[in-house]
């Protein structure tokens, strides 16, 4: 019973120094925290974080599946076209007001493209499930391709689009980032437009012409 007791308030001590690692890197930024300020916030020493946290990179990586897992709650994007692109779009406008971990998003990103950094394998994984969310909602509807190979044409054609979008988010944040007045949200609009437009609305029933 004391070893479940134990655990649970040492889980219980990790969700606080991340919740509270999350606002200092919001405010600081990638460069500006350190493993100091962290344990400075939570009321612990720097020697405690690495209780719980190997590294600091483990603990950057840890903090970014927080931030994930937040904004999946914030913005729900599961469902039809409409309900995943609201909540895309939800999710960006909300990265504009915390600059620091886009920041930390960004670097760790690019660190995480070695098999070793401990971001790695959760990029690799974030990244595939958020085009198979975004492929589901946005391919075409495969009754309207050409029926030979019909299917796989419009589940391409959903992955491409898929990419395509995650793609042109990654990139924005980094624009944006360089100069602040680039507005993520109003673009990543367009382009939704533009690879995913509304349905067309049914054209009006013609008019008589003696009304």
């Amino acid at each position: 019973m004391a070893r479940r007791g134990s655990y649970a308030k040492g889980i219980a001590r990790r969700e606080e120094i991340l919740e509270t690692a999350l606002d200092v890197v919001a405010q600081r930024g990638y460069e500006g925290t350190s493993l100091k300020h962290i344990a400075e916030g939570v009321g612990v020493s720097p020697a405690t974080l690495l209780h719980y946290f190997d590294t600091k990179e483990d603990l950057f990586t840890a903090i970014v599946r927080k931030r994930d897992e937040r904004d999946r709650l914030q913005a729900d994007m599961t469902g039809d076209r409409e309900q995943l692109r609201a909540g895309f779009l939800r999710v960006i406008a909300h990265n504009a007001q915390v600059p620091g971990l886009v920041e930390l998003f960004s670097r760790l990103s690019v660190d995480a493209v070695q098999p070793r950094h401990p971001a790695h394998h959760y990029f690799l994984e974030r990244n595939r499930v958020l085009r198979e969310q975004l492929a589901a909602a946005l391919a075409p509807d495969a009754t309207s391709a050409p029926a030979s190979g019909s299917n796989d044409t419009a589940q391409q054609d959903g992955e491409d689009v898929a990419r395509l979008i995650q793609a042109a988010a990654d990139g924005l944040q980094l624009q944006w980032m360089l100069d602040p007045s680039v507005d993520m949200t109003a673009l990543m609009r367009r382009l939704f437009d533009a690879l995913a437009p509304h349905p067309a609305a049914p054209p009006s029933p013609a008019r008589r012409i003696d009304e």
